[in-house]
């Protein structure tokens, strides 16, 4: 460790034991980059945060907005050439139905109907639109209501959070990066430059940063803070704009005649919306069958002290998406698990420099549908990191901080104010 402590890196990035984190130490060891990867858990990947749980889905028919969509099949890329470098298998296709009945609302954006065809229209994307009786014919583990509308995109699937995780992390390594877990963040500070002056800038000329944590203080040039529920603590600007939530998934047992029916082969994962809520689902695996609830029960959280017990009232919530799924409704909660949303009010993410201090770079607040942007966004924040000017050459704009994003203009207030 001593070794370490007495480095200055080209960069650190905090958070990587995490999807964002371990993406940024991969894509900056891959450019030659002196790059260390600070966790706070014992252990990467980990399931205390926001990128665990075994599946995540991926799609590009995006009913969030279709500014998304571009993201998308540089993402998907991504993956791929991941897997092929790692011989590791990240990537499941299964289709995704994409369903709401008629007017339904989903708070910033459309319904996952609407939205997911505006976003297949503006971009050309393959799809069909499906009546209920034909989702059945084609899918037997669903029963939609007559009046729903549903789009399925047969490029879509699911990741393997923890693996892509570890690939990213092993790949970083065998380029050079240093990862140290166990190593919690305690401060960090932007030391003045070494000419005298003030504390900002974009060089180890212009002050390095210093980063101080339970196993040490490290330096660099540039820091990458991508820690998921801890952002608000390690950017106390950011604190009124994001809400760490509690959010639940629930694997059910199926009887032994309907596994069949929710194989991968013949299951796609789904996006389903009614007066409920929006619920997201996948094929069964060993444990049965994966639903969530997106916002679950809308518990705003401390990330240090998280509610990990399952409750009835977590199963219930779960329970109510399995109307749809007559072969798992009386199936037994097998198994659950906790994790992380981080929410923005308008539910897109933050990728950007800190207004105040252009070295540190913030990745987070990917408000509960990030994780299948990681392989992307982790070469964003290696370009926001590396390229002076803070530049890169994909269209984050919806993501970047703006005065015309909810509740931001205070934020950029108080960090230009220090």
């Amino acid at each position: 460790m001593a070794g370490l402590t007495s480095k200055v890196f080209d960069a650190i990035v905090v958070g990587a034991g995490g999807a964002h984190g371990s993406a940024a130490l991969y894509h900056l060891a891959k450019r030659g980059a002196q790059v260390l990867g600070l966790e706070a858990q014992p252990s990467a990947p980990h399931d205390k945060g926001s990128s665990h749980g075994l599946t995540r889905i991926i799609r590009k028919c995006y009913f969030e907005h279709p500014s998304y969509v571009p993201l998308l099949h540089e993402s998907y890329r991504l993956w791929n050439e991941l897997e092929a470098e790692t011989g590791e298998k990240l990537l499941t296709i299964t289709g995704c139905v994409n369903t709401s009945p008629p007017g339904a609302e989903r708070g910033p954006g459309l319904a996952c109907y609407e939205g997911s065809l505006l976003a297949a229209q503006q971009h050309n994307l393959e799809h069909e639109i499906l009546s209920p009786a034909q989702v059945s014919q084609r899918f037997p583990a669903y029963r939609l209501p007559a009046d729903f509308q549903t789009l399925f995109e047969a490029g879509a699937g699911f990741l393997s959070p923890e693996k892509c995780i570890a690939a990213h992390l092993g790949q970083a390594q065998k380029s050079g990066a240093q990862l140290v877990c166990g190593a919690a963040v305690q401060r960090w500070a932007v030391e003045p430059p070494s000419g005298g002056g003030g504390s900002s800038g974009s060089g180890s000329a212009e002050g390095l940063v210093r980063v101080e944590t339970s196993q040490g203080t490290f330096q660099a040039k540039k820091l990458v803070l991508a820690a998921g529920g801890w952002m608000p603590a390690l950017v106390p600007e950011l604190k009124p704009l994001l809400t760490v939530e509690r959010q639940v998934v629930g694997w059910f047992e199926l009887a032994p005649e309907q596994r069949d029916a929710f194989h991968p082969s013949r299951c796609p994962v789904f996006l389903l919306q009614d007066a409920n809520g929006y619920f997201y689902g996948f094929p069964a695996d060993e444990h049965g069958f994966k639903v969530g609830k997106y916002h679950h029960l809308r518990e705003k959280v401390d990330p240090a002290g998280v509610p990990r017990e399952i409750n009835a009232q977590d199963e219930a919530a779960l329970r109510e998406c399995l109307q749809y799924f007559p072969g798992a409704q009386g199936g037994r909660l097998a198994r659950a698990s906790v994790c992380l949303f981080t929410n923005t009010p308008d539910l897109n993410f933050i990728l950007d420099r800190h207004r105040r201090h252009p070295q540190v770079v913030l990745g987070s607040a990917c408000s509960g549908h990030g994780f299948k942007f990681s392989s992307l966004v982790g070469r964003v924040l290696a370009d926001l990191a590396l390229s002076p000017e803070g530049a890169t050459p994909h269209d984050i704009s919806l993501h970047r901080l703006s005065r015309e994003r909810p509740g931001q203009a205070a934020v950029l207030d108080a960090m230009l104010a220090g």
